[in-house]
């Protein structure tokens, strides 16, 4: 019993850990992002970079979930709130990068090509894979489908850095213009399907 009492803070300490390094990671990954994007026109950038933004809020909402795990009366509690906090979060990306995706088409607003956002995606595809492994085996151990959650967002983000890297090469290869706003359609669809995981766990 003592060897598992001693095992959770330790646990803890590395979600902590983890979290934090993704907190940093993201912010400037959605700064860059961002700025990248205004000066592109790039809708699957900007959207990328708001990704990233909502990401930190959901590293905040686990930094919350974990910083009250000594607390095991509101721990359930917490564990309720992180999830509804993560699918809200989800949702506002969804709808805002359905909303310009549908807008670049309809205007045929072509983006300029970004090899800062090619650069920062290829990084982002070999970062994000290895955090959401260890959280997720963090979360996992502390039996926390909240954080497994918001470790599934951490994994979102890899899935985010492929669509914007094909959108992207494609564009400054090819000139595909529309491979900008299609890849903003599948990233929507992916939001869109760990929205309803988010919550089906949320409603356990």
């Amino acid at each position: 019993m003592s060897s598992i009492s001693t095992a959770r803070p330790v646990l803890v300490h590395r979600g902590l850990v983890l979290n934090y390094v993704t907190l940093g990671y993201n912010s400037l990954e959605g700064l860059i992002a961002i700025a990248a994007g205004l000066a592109a026109g790039s809708i699957a950038l900007v959207g990328f970079g708001l990704d990233s933004l909502i990401e930190v809020s959901a590293s905040l909402a686990a930094l919350w979930r974990l910083y009250r795990d000594r607390d095991e009366r509101h721990r359930a509690r917490v564990e309720r709130s992180t999830l509804r906090i993560i699918g809200i979060l989800f949702l506002a990306l969804a709808a805002y990068v359905a909303f310009d995706a549908t807008q670049a088409l309809y205007t045929r607003t072509p983006p300029d090509e970004s090899l800062v956002g090619i650069i920062l995606a290829a990084v982002s595809l070999a970062v994000m894979p290895l955090l959401a492994r260890a959280k997720r085996r963090v979360a996992l151990a502390l039996n926390s489908g909240a954080l497994v959650a918001e470790s599934r967002q951490t994994l979102f983000c890899t899935y985010l850095s492929a669509i914007l890297l094909a959108g992207l090469v494609l564009n400054a290869a090819v000139g595909w213009w529309w491979a900008d706003p299609a890849a903003g359609y599948v990233l929507v669809f992916y939001a869109g399907r760990e929205v309803g995981e988010i919550f089906s766990v949320h409603q356990e």
